[in-house]
């Protein structure tokens, strides 16, 4: 296993194993994503501290080069601007209270996330073939069959229950559900054309997606991915883990960090790839920006795949993890979700092309 590599990226705006991101109600300053895919093991430690010294420096310099300011108040009459001045002190009220919501909303959700847990677990055990669902469970998966689809339900039901009856060796020999999370990332709107034919027979290994909040005093939460063993990582756990600053952003959301960690994958060469979200893209220092060595236009495309990235670490903590088997019968695609209909800027992370390391 790799030495820990950290940097920290704010974002206002393979196989790899940690980084994160904010909850739905706790976006970043700016939707960016962090850069996906595996760091690699060249790449030199940069300590904690200063690491996020350089990340929050980085995250106000691309802030305030993005800001575009109207100009009206320069040419407000005196007694307006000292009142807009007296607006901004009286909007600083509102939101000391709305960080004291993001707070208690974050600590809530940690609060039932103990509970789902154990539904995640037996989701696990009957998916991976270490239980069969009940009588009682079954019956209830097959009252809301019946309610979404009566006729079909009821078909589908007599077609299994036949075929029961005459099971081949073959089918007797099948452990819980293959591929099911495969299918799951696969029936996702702005996954499925990240997931090349090389990431499916990596894919087919993984067993479960599972969130974590984090434990220190940073808030923030980790998505980790868990696979059986398997030809193509050397790390069986893949983490990504997104850390909001203590802070709000200018829009009243969490401002958050991005971390990342080196793994060693056993693949020959780059390629793009689905796990291109274990990667972060190249960062230029503060230096570099205020030196104006890296244009706008740069810093524009990284802010755009900040944004995407977390992105999809939302979609994947609010609705894949949460919905999976919603994902997986494809009953997902017909819910209105808010953040795929952008679906072309997932296209992104096609034009990276580190989905997996050379060990080389």
């Amino acid at each position: 296993m790799a030495e820990d590599k950290q940097s920290s990226v704010p974002i206002n705006s393979g196989a790899p194993s940690s980084l994160t991101a904010p909850t739905p109600v706790n976006t970043p300053l700016n939707a960016a994503p962090i850069s996906l895919g595996l760091s690699r093991p060249t790449v030199p430690d940069i300590g904690e501290e200063e690491g996020e010294q350089q990340g929050h420096d980085l995250i106000n310099k691309l802030h305030n080069l993005n800001i575009r300011p109207s100009g009206i108040v320069e040419v407000l009459a005196a007694p307006v601007a000292r009142r807009v001045e007296g607006l901004k002190g009286v909007h600083a009220e509102y939101c000391k209270i709305e960080h004291e919501l993001k707070r208690e909303m974050l600590e809530l959700e940690k609060k039932y996330l103990l509970k789902f847990t154990p539904i995640f677990e037996r989701r696990k055990a009957i998916l991976l073939g270490a239980s069969e669902p009940t009588r009682e469970e079954v019956a209830a998966g097959e009252a809301i069959s019946e309610k979404d689809d009566p006729e079909g339900a009821a078909v589908a039901k007599e077609e299994r229950e036949e075929a029961e009856k005459n099971l081949s060796e073959e089918d007797k020999a099948i452990k819980g559900i293959p591929n099911f999370w495969l299918t799951v990332l696969r029936n996702h709107d702005g996954l499925s054309d990240l997931i090349t034919e090389k990431d499916e027979a990596a894919l087919e290994y993984l067993q479960d997606i599972r969130l974590v909040y984090l434990k220190d005093t940073t808030p923030g939460f980790k998505l980790i991915f868990d696979f059986a063993p398997n030809p193509f990582f050397e790390n069986q756990t893949l983490e990504k883990s997104y850390h909001y600053q203590d802070e709000l952003g200018d829009t009243g959301d969490y401002i958050y960090d991005p971390t990342n960690r080196t793994r060693l994958i056993r693949r020959s060469h780059a390629v793009p790839s689905f796990f291109n979200f274990f990667s972060p893209p190249p960062q230029p220092t503060p230096e570099q920006i205020e030196s104006g060595e890296v244009d706008e236009d740069l810093l524009e495309e990284l802010d755009e795949k900040l944004e995407l990235d977390y992105q999809i670490g939302e979609d994947l903590k609010e609705r894949i993890i949460p919905r999976a088997i919603d994902y997986y019968t494809g009953k997902a695609l017909e819910y209105d979700i808010s953040g795929i209909e952008h679906e072309d800027d997932y296209e992104d992370l096609d034009d990276d092309d580190d989905g997996y390391d050379d060990e080389n």
